[in-house]
C-alpha cells in the first residue's frame, strides 16, 4: 500500500481541538461542564461517606451504589481536567499513549457502569421474587466477586482495542482529532491504513457489554412488574415498585443517552459535528452528575442520613 508524503509516521503527542465549530465559545461551555463535575464529585463522594459511616447500609444493593458512585468518580475524572483545560488554558497536546490510556480507561469505566446497572436489576429481581432467599443469595463474599468479575469483563474486553491501534496502525492522515476527549473511533479515523477489523471490534465490544447488559436488565425488569403486580396488596405493591424507581431512572439516562450518541455519531452524517461532540461529552458526564442526585431523592435509606448529615 502506497503512503502519500502527508502522513505521519507513529506520532508522539496528537491534538484535541475540543469542540469544532465552537472554539469561540468553549470557554463559556467550560462553565456548565465545570459545575457539573463539581457537582458529581460532591454528590458521589457523599454517598460514598454515608454508605461507608452507616451498617444499616452495608447491604448489597448499597454497596453496589457505592460501586456506582466510584465508577462514576473515576469516569468523569477520566475526561474532565483534559478538557477544561483545552477549554480554558488552550492546551489540546496530549501524548499518544495518554490518549490510548484516556480512551482504555473511558470505554473501560463504560463497560463497568453498564455490569453494574445490571446486577443492580438482578439484584432487585432476586428481592423481590426471592425475598426469603435473597440474603443467602446475595452475600457480601458474592457481591465483591461479581464487582471484580465486572471490572476484568471491561477492562479485558477494551484492551484489544489498544493493541490493535498501537501494532496495527503506524501512519496516520493527521494528528489532530476532532474531538475534545479519546474516543476509540475518533482515533481510528486518524489512521491512514485500513481501520475496517477496528471498527468492527469496536462495535462487537459495545454490543457484547451494553448490547447484552440492557437485553438481560430489561428482562429483569418485565419480570419483577410481573411479580409486582401479582402481589395482593396495594401497598405492598407500591412498596416492592418503589424499590425500583431510582434504578429504572438511572438505567434509562445511561442508556438513553449511550445510544443516542452512538447512532448520531453513525448514522447522523447531516448532524454538525458540534452536536456530536456535545452529546457525546454530556453522555460521559451527566450520568456522575444525576446519578447521586436520583439516589438522594428517591432512596429512602440513603435521604435520611444526607439530610442528618447536611442538617447537623
Amino acid at each position: 500500500m502506497s503512503i502519500s508524503n502527508i502522513t505521519v509516521f507513529m506520532p508522539s503527542v496528537l491534538t484535541l481541538i475540543g469542540i469544532p465549530g465552537l472554539e469561540s465559545v468553549q470557554c463559556w461551555i467550560g462553565i456548565p461542564f465545570c459545575a457539573m463535575y463539581l457537582i458529581a464529585m460532591f454528590g458521589n463522594s457523599l454517598l460514598l461517606i454515608i454508605i461507608r459511616s452507616h451498617r444499616s447500609l452495608h447491604e448489597p444493593m448499597y454497596i453496589f451504589i457505592g460501586m456506582l458512585g466510584v465508577t462514576d468518580i473515576a469516569l468523569a475524572t477520566t475526561i474532565m481536567p483534559k478538557m477544561l483545560g483545552i477549554f480554558w488554558f488552550h492546551v489540546p497536546e496530549i501524548y499518544f499513549d495518554f490518549c490510548l490510556l484516556q480512551m482504555w480507561l473511558i470505554h473501560t469505566f463504560q463497560g463497568i457502569e453498564s455490569g453494574i446497572l445490571l446486577t443492580m436489576a438482578l439484584d432487585r429481581y432476586v428481592a423481590i421474587y426471592y425475598p426469603l432467599r435473597y440474603g443467602a443469595i446475595f452475600t457480601h463474599q458474592l457481591v465483591y466477586q461479581i464487582g471484580a468479575g465486572i471490572a476484568l469483563r471491561a477492562a479485558i474486553l477494551v484492551a484489544p482495542c489498544l493493541v490493535l491501534i498501537k501494532c496495527r496502525f503506524q501512519f496516520y492522515h493527521t494528528t489532530i482529532i476532532s474531538h475534545s476527549y479519546c474516543e476509540h473511533m475518533a482515533i481510528v479515523k486518524l489512521a491512514a491504513e485500513n481501520v475496517r477489523v477496528n471498527k468492527i471490534y469496536g462495535l462487537f465490544v459495545a454490543f457484547a457489554v451494553a448490547g447484552f447488559d440492557m437485553i438481560f436488565i430489561t428482562l429483569s425488569y418485565i419480570q419483577i412488574f410481573f411479580t409486582v403486580f401479582r402481589l395482593p396488596q396495594k401497598e405492598a405493591r407500591w412498596k416492592a415498585f418503589n424499590t425500583c424507581i431510582a434504578h429504572i431512572c438511572v438505567f434509562l439516562q445511561f442508556y438513553l443517552l449511550a445510544f443516542f450518541s452512538f447512532f448520531t455519531h453513525r448514522f447522523g452524517a447531516h448532524v454538525p459535528p458540534y452536536i456530536h461532540i456535545l452529546f457525546s461529552s454530556l453522555y460521559l458526564l451527566v450520568p456522575p452528575f444525576l446519578n447521586p442526585l436520583v439516589y438522594g431523592a428517591k432512596t429512602k435509606q440513603i435521604r435520611i442520613h444526607v439530610v442528618k448529615m447536611l442538617c447537623s
